[in-house]
């Protein structure tokens, strides 16, 4: 691997129980990089994102980690099930729990990690929220408290899933200035499957898309101008 590359997948193929959903796929996630995964449902965004984490070894290929990321430097945002919003926490203990990885023999969270716990809150404009309980929260504010405890896990890269989802416009708004501010401020590199093309895009610099007639992987604007892409172009610029 090169300096600065996070992740490197090389003709990769990944899938489940002997039947492939993803194959020949050639990708590399850098420091700063901003990638959003797009394509049908079913076309194995998801899939791609467990080989990304290591979650899935590949069928074919190889997928290669900076040694950081093999020490725990990435945060990953999965999409929410009903019983994860109802889980009774408080806001201060679920961010905390991201730094599990790194509790070694401790038996309780360090000085340390409670204050990097209330930094994040406070990145994310939800300090005061620290003792609610996090079920009695509303969709925007539970996403902000699962990126803040993604931020206690990772330090240089964040993948996420859908993170929109069930949130309402404003919300979702919210989230991707937040997102974009730890892009361009803070050089965290973003990974994010997403259907939200339109919104997604105005801070992406590049994009995969991953759709049943092949791969595409460029730029915002090699996208936009080629097949793949050209059933949002209006959608994009309406």
């Amino acid at each position: 691997m090169e300096p600065h590359e996070l992740i490197v997948c090389r003709d990769v193929s990944l899938g489940y129980e002997g039947q492939t959903v993803l194959s020949h796929l050639n990708l590399t996630i850098r420091d700063g990089d901003y990638l959003c995964i797009v394509g049908d449902n079913g076309s194995g965004k998801s899939t791609l994102l467990r080989g990304l984490l290591g979650l899935l070894a590949p069928q074919s290929g190889e997928i290669l980690r900076a040694p950081e990321l093999e020490r725990g430097a990435v945060g990953y945002l999965p999409q929410q099930t009903r019983a994860q919003r109802d889980f009774p926490a408080t806001v201060l203990e679920v961010v905390l729990s991201g730094c599990l990885n790194r509790k070694g023999l401790h038996l309780f969270y360090t000085p340390a990690q409670r204050s990097e716990a209330m930094v994040n809150l406070g990145k994310l404009g939800i300090l005061e929220l620290k003792d609610a309980c996090y079920r009695d929260l509303s969709g925007g504010q539970q996403q902000r408290v699962l990126l803040a405890r993604a931020l206690c896990a990772a330090s240089q890269l964040l993948i996420l899933d859908e993170p929109i989802t069930g949130l309402d416009p404003a919300a979702a708004q919210d989230l991707y200035k937040t997102l974009a501010y730890l892009n361009q401020k803070e050089g965290m590199a973003i990974v994010m499957v997403t259907h939200d093309l339109k919104a997604a895009l105005k801070s992406a610099r590049t994009v995969l898309h991953i759709g049943r007639k092949g791969l595409f992987s460029g730029t915002v604007a090699d996208y936009l101008a080629s097949p793949q892409g050209r059933r949002f172009r209006e959608e994009l610029e309406s």
